[in-house]
């Protein structure tokens, strides 16, 4: 991402045991409901302190098949979710994030069973446990006027209604607004995506292209993502949009852009070398990830950024006014690719990884392009870099801030000058393989490169990416 301008019955002391039992699981484990032989709720939240509330425990989704049907006309949108999952513990039930929308039923192996609604978790309750290990399917109809979410960092972002359709997207909350999900990078999983839109509206999401089909009306789009992909990476694109299809590589590319753009300007031009820039990326980092390219251009001056979405990042209009094309920023999403949306986070605390490689990526495409060296950026930014301020744990606060990207892109240079180029692309081509569709700490990047070096680099890692006053250059 960038922005723009950056109870069992019996006796009364064993119903007393068990109710103590259910209040210590409360505390620590996010228990909703009681234990039974064994079985217990679920997580209501993944853990982590940079999205309090988001995610859950208990399972492991590896698939979400959506068909969602909008009409721009009334802001109404109707959903089916079937979502695969596999449970992680004896389960008695769990949790799915999903923000302002009503829910008319759930169902497992199409059983119903309970459900309800606390705030933005919708909690789900199976008729017999699952068992550890067990795989099951639940199915959620829902419908409702979607809503944005709103986060003081990045302004507008979740399923904003649109001049001319929609738009759901944002970073770390944007899924749960228009489907059931577990809504944090570390439960990634494949998606089957059809949306039905008024005919002459796009359609757009992640993923190959898949047939589309027209009736009373109404269009569907089918899209289909094989690679694991983390939920804030899915987009949902709706309204009047130049689509482009086509190939590159032997792998479908489609981009778009908005209609009310120039049909030449510099949103056009700039995603028109997607393509030539995914393949100078591949040069460095290696193999494009997944099996199919693109990039879409919005026209809401409410979306300041762009995003990673995966196969397809989006691309708010701020970067191409005045019709000037804008490469960098097409570099800096299709980096994340690699760095971010393959190889993704397991906690939003070391987001440097997903930033500071796409920023640094910036320069390696500025270089190539014709302009200013990657060293002599690494230069600049050193001199205007605020030291006080680390790039991992930044707070959440500051997790969009210049020392998660900036900072983190000198760490990457650091490196590359302290190892040499050959032992610096070695290490970035091995970890995008070895950990490719998987998630990925910072210690676990520091144990690769020091791995593939042969030196301890934790010292140099430390210096650049958390220490409180300049380092010194290497």
């Amino acid at each position: 991402m960038i922005r723009t301008g950056q109870t069992p019955t019996g006796s009364r002391l064993a119903a007393t045991a068990t109710a103590l039992t259910c209040v210590i699981a409360l505390i620590t484990a996010g228990c909703t409901g009681a234990d039974t032989d064994g079985f217990r709720p679920g997580a209501t939240d993944a853990g982590d302190p940079y999205v309090p509330g988001r995610g859950n425990g208990g399972y492991d989704v590896t698939h979400y098949g959506l068909d969602v049907r909008y009409d721009p006309a009334t802001d109404r949108l109707t959903g089916r979710a079937v979502v695969t999952a596999t449970a992680t513990q004896d389960l008695s039930q769990f949790n799915l994030d999903l923000h302002g929308l009503d829910v008319d039923s759930v169902s497992i192996s199409d059983a119903r069973v309970d459900h309800r609604r606390d705030d933005d978790e919708l909690v789900v309750t199976p008729r017999d446990g699952l068992p550890r290990g067990r795989q099951f399917t639940v199915t959620v109809e829902y419908a409702g006027v979607p809503a944005a979410v709103t986060d003081g960092e990045l302004g507008s972002g979740g399923f904003l209604h649109t001049a001319d359709g929609a738009v759901a997207l944002g970073q770390p909350d944007s899924a749960a607004t228009w489907f059931p999900v577990n809504d944090h990078p570390s439960d990634k999983a494949s998606y089957d995506i059809a949306v039905t839109v008024p005919d002459g509206l796009s359609a757009l999401s992640n993923g190959v292209p898949g047939p589309k089909s027209s009736a009373d009306g109404w269009t569907t789009w089918r899209w289909s993502e094989r690679a694991p992909m983390a939920s804030y990476l899915s987009t949902l694109v709706i309204g009047n949009y130049r689509v482009t299809s086509g190939t590159h590589g032997g792998r479908p590319m489609v981009t778009a852009v908005a209609a009310s753009l120039p049909a030449n300007g510099g949103a056009a031009s700039s995603v028109a070398r997607t393509g030539e820039i995914v393949d100078f990326l591949a040069s460095r980092f290696g193999p494009y990830p997944f099996d199919s390219y693109g990039g879409i251009v919005v026209a809401d001056d409410r979306i300041g950024y762009a995003l990673e979405t995966q196969s397809r990042p989006v691309y708010g209009p701020g970067f191409f006014t005045g019709d000037r094309p804008d490469p960098g920023v097409v570099a800096h999403e299709l980096a994340h690719q690699w760095f971010g949306d393959s190889v993704s986070l397991s906690r939003w605390g070391d987001i440097w990884l997903n930033e500071g490689f796409a920023s640094y990526a910036e320069w390696l495409w500025e270089e190539h392009d014709g302009g200013r060296t990657a060293q002599r950026n690494f230069e600049l930014q050193y001199v205007a870099t605020d030291w006080t301020q680390p790039s991992v744990e930044p707070g959440r606060e500051r997790m969009f801030g210049t020392a998660v990207y900036k900072r983190g892109a000198l760490t990457v240079h650091a490196l590359r000058r302290t190892v040499g180029d050959d032992t610096f692309f070695r290490i970035l081509r091995t970890w995008t393989t070895e950990r490719a569709t998987g998630n990925a700490t910072t210690s676990d990047f520091v144990a690769l490169a020091e791995r593939v070096s042969g030196r301890q680099l934790r010292p140099l890692f430390d210096a650049w990416l958390v220490g409180g006053s300049a380092p010194t250059l290497p």
